[in-house]
């Protein structure tokens, strides 16, 4: 990796680089030689090592980048999503993630919950929106995702919620007992607002 190869990944948008897009954006051929360059760089401090085989730039990258890079493919959402929509109240300092394995991962002073999704909910597309650097559930497929791994979850205010858009994200899973818990959610909703 020469100098200007790490000029390249410092001008990176992301703020977080796995090995893997390091050794496609250098010429090096070989990714022995690859892992000590960059080692050297980490010792320099021109990079920040946070867990095996993923990068920053320094020590302020995004941690929501991070969360999607640990597991691929990934995308943040549960009760992440939620407390910042305003349908939980209780606060979370774990970063929740969907991804293809269930697994508690604690990285550079930060807790992130991975979740099992089917994949065939995990790769469709709908509902999931493309940030700068990382993929985030819609507060509507957050909420699904919820229901689809808890029966019984306890939600603060669904007022936030577009009713249409959660019965349109509905069939991405498939499961009648989902479809029935989300006509009794908004119903009692309904029914408390009056």
């Amino acid at each position: 990796m020469t100098k200007k190869t790490l000029s390249i990944i410092l001008r990176s948008k992301s703020s977080v680089l796995s090995f893997k897009e390091i050794l496609l954006s250098s010429t090096e051929a070989k990714p022995l030689l690859l892992k000590r360059r960059l080692n050297y760089y980490v010792q320099k401090g021109e990079l920040y090592h946070i867990r095996r085989g993923l990068y920053a730039k320094d020590k302020n990258y995004d941690r929501l980048e991070l969360a999607t890079k640990i597991f691929t493919p990934s995308y943040v959402s549960f009760e992440t999503v939620l407390v910042q929509a305003g349908i939980i109240f209780q606060y979370y300092a774990t970063i929740f993630v969907a991804t293809y394995q269930t697994k508690e991962v604690m990285c550079d002073g930060q807790n992130y919950a991975f979740k099992k999704i089917k994949s065939s909910i995990l790769l469709n597309a709908a509902g999931i929106e493309r940030k700068e650097n990382y993929y985030i559930a819609s507060k509507e497929r957050a909420f699904l995702d919820i229901l689809y791994l808890n029966k019984g979850y306890y939600f603060d205010n669904l007022s936030p919620l577009d009713y249409e858009k959660v019965l349109a994200l509905l069939p991405i899973y498939n499961n009648q007992r989902m479809a029935r818990k989300v006509d009794l959610y908004f119903k009692r909703f309904h029914a408390d607002r009056r």
